[in-house]
């Protein structure tokens, strides 16, 4: 057998550079590149190593691992999951910075490889800078955090372990099931250990998508379900993107006259203007899409999982005798809420029941109804998006602003807080692709950081990053690395002086505004703290402005369209309203007992609304 001399970390980066992956007849690079921030855990082997492949294996440098995280995944999502990027770290507070990330990717179902070095597999000169010693167990380290946040997790403590823990690695960033982060701990002496590595080890490997159809019985169960049905609504969710299913889906639900709600990852599987969408569904639903919800007797439920804000804590689905169909390539999402399961890939799925369905078309009377409420629903998103002419505008008219600025080859980017919701609401998406939320873990801090991930994966694409000025402060340095590498996203920074979505929903609950809004904290000043985010954002090397009202906003945003380079804009806005209409409920318990009459009757709400979440 013809082998090759390698260090761990040359043969790792070897094997990584010949894995390919098949889009649209081209035959491209799986991995995208590497995302490293050096440390002694790493430096001496995988940076040694990765200097070697420059030419083929692109090392990025970034300055917070979580953040270099973040792009990596929000790359990943962008590619439809087709393609991945690698991230390094030292030992001890670098890796564990990564760890949130890991969680947000394990949340989303996005592939990651997660490389931060480990302690010394010998333990000779242990404890070594950064250990976490536990004097019960020798084998752990800090990298044990990565364990339940990983798809699949492994430390590599002799070098012919790399070859099976590779594999296993990249099988599992590559499924459609098991799709999520992967850890693979290495310790430093390990990374610079040589091994004679067998040459097949490092062939090249061209993968292609898995499309599981279905099952002959499921599919009969399900058309069974559809033919039967009076009220049909589907519900869209992100698996129709990665299986590359948005087309199909168009054509499906407008040969059957089946009225289509999208969900937060699901959001641009249609058109927003396609005659079928009904808009968003549950907690920051349309009010369209979450009355038909109400009535519906058969839902097919395509490529999601069904979170809490997608069935507003089960409270959606209001029809007593309706039912779920769960088109879903995993069988652990296709079955919940008692779903009769269609398991099988989103595209192959919907080929399978559009020929089983033949010339079948939902009531015609249920198709107008739909798009009645959709027109009234038009109608709320144009009032809500509208200039108001206020120096303290809304989420929802800034949002406008930046739609209509986007056009239709935009993307914008969001995560957490209240801007979310009204995305979900009132953003008009033109093509696939065009809204990029992160709101299956919400983290707070990933939206510059993603931005910069989806500029890389698009790079023709205009990015449109939204943040507030909370999660803003959360994270934020990689807007630094935007402008080094030259990947320019347009920056919209909503400064409402807190966290303004939480203080609603404190508000909402009977509380007191406490601790959330800068002027509800405590601190020792009578003094509200304030943040010249225009200046920090000027130094980290944006071309920046500040704005008082939308057209202001409108204003800046085409001198940003036509900047080269990283452009910000920082608005005040009114921390209070939000979009009234549409909506639902969401669990959020409410004290049994309290001093406050606010909290009694948000409590009688609660229990109210509970009653009527489906079990």
């Amino acid at each position: 057998m013809a082998t090759v001399r390698l260090t761990v970390a040359q043969a790792l980066v070897k094997h990584l550079s010949a894995q390919f992956v098949e889009l649209d007849g081209q035959e491209l690079p799986l991995f995208a590149g590497v995302w490293a921030i050096f440390g002694h855990g790493n430096v001496a082997g995988l940076g040694e190593a990765l200097h070697a492949a420059r030419d083929t294996l692109p090392t990025y440098r970034a300055h917070n691992e979580q953040g270099m995280a973040h792009a990596a995944i929000a790359y990943a999502k962008a590619q439809g999951r087709r393609r991945m990027m690698a991230c390094t770290s030292s030992v001890g507070p670098g890796a564990v910075n990564m760890v949130t990330a890991a969680a947000l990717a394990h949340v989303n179902r996005l592939p990651v490889l997660l490389l931060p070095g480990d302690t010394f597999a010998t333990r000779a000169p242990d404890p070594v800078l950064q250990q976490v010693e536990q004097p019960g167990d020798f084998t752990v380290s800090a990298n044990d955090c990565f364990r339940p946040v990983s798809r699949f997790w492994d430390r590599v403590t002799r070098p012919e372990q790399l070859m099976p823990s590779l594999r296993r690695a990249i099988q599992v960033l590559t499924d459609p099931v098991d799709c999520g982060p992967v850890t693979l701990c290495l310790p430093q002496d390990v990374q610079a250990e040589a091994y004679d590595f067998p040459l097949s080890f490092f062939a090249k490997t061209v993968r292609r998508a898995r499309r599981p159809e279905p099952d002959r019985d499921e599919l009969a169960a399900a058309l069974t379900a559809l033919r039967g049905t009076s009220k049909p609504l589907i519900v869209a969710g992100g698996g129709v993107h990665y299986s590359g299913a948005c087309a199909a889906l168009a054509d499906f639900a407008a040969r059957h006259g089946i009225p289509v709600a999208e969900t937060q990852a699901g959001k641009g599987a249609l058109a927003w203007d396609h005659p079928c969408n009904v808009g968003s569904i549950g907690v920051t639903g349309s009010s369209a899409a979450n009355a038909l919800a109400e009535e519906a007797d058969v839902v097919l439920a395509v490529g999601t999982r069904l979170a809490d804000f997608t069935t507003a804590s089960w409270s959606v689905f209001g029809n007593p005798a309706g039912r779920l169909v769960g088109l879903n390539v995993a069988a652990f999402d296709a079955v919940k809420g008692d779903a009769l399961p269609l398991v099988a890939d989103a595209a192959r799925g919907l080929a399978a029941l559009d020929g089983g369905l033949g010339d079948w078309a939902a009531p015609t009377a249920w198709r107008a109804l739909a798009q009645e409420r959709m027109t009234v629903w038009n109608r709320v998103v144009d009032a809500a998006t509208a200039d108001a002419g206020l120096d303290l505008p809304t989420d929802a008219q800034v949002l406008g602003a930046v739609n209509r600025a986007a056009g239709e080859d935009g993307v914008v980017v969001c995560a957490a807080g209240g801007l979310p919701g009204e995305l979900h609401k009132l953003w008009r998406t033109a093509r696939p692709g065009g809204y990029h939320l992160e709101y299956g873990f919400s983290c707070m801090g990933y939206e510059i950081a993603g931005g910069l991930g989806v500029k890389m994966a698009c790079p023709d694409r205009e990015i449109f990053v939204m943040v507030g000025d909370g999660s803003y402060m959360m994270m934020n340095s990689e807007l630094a690395v935007s402008v080094m590498m030259k990947r320019k996203l347009v920056v919209v920074l909503l400064d409402n002086r807190g966290y303004g979505c939480i203080n609603r929903l404190q508000n909402a609950c009977g509380g007191a505004p406490f601790n959330n809004l800068l002027r509800d904290a405590h601190f020792e000043t009578d003094v509200l703290p304030t943040v010249d985010f225009a200046a920090h954002l000027r130094a980290l090397g944006a071309v920046t402005e500040q704005v008082t009202g939308v057209a202001a906003l409108s204003d800046a945003l085409e001198r940003a369209k036509s900047s080269p380079v990283t452009y910000a804009i920082v608005i005040n806005t009114d921390p209070l309203p939000s979009t009234k209409e549409g909506g639902a409920w969401w669990d959020v318990p409410v004290p049994e007992v309290s001093t406050r009459p606010e909290v009694t009757a948000a409590r009688a709400r609660y229990v109210a609304a509970k009653a009527r979440q489906r079990r």
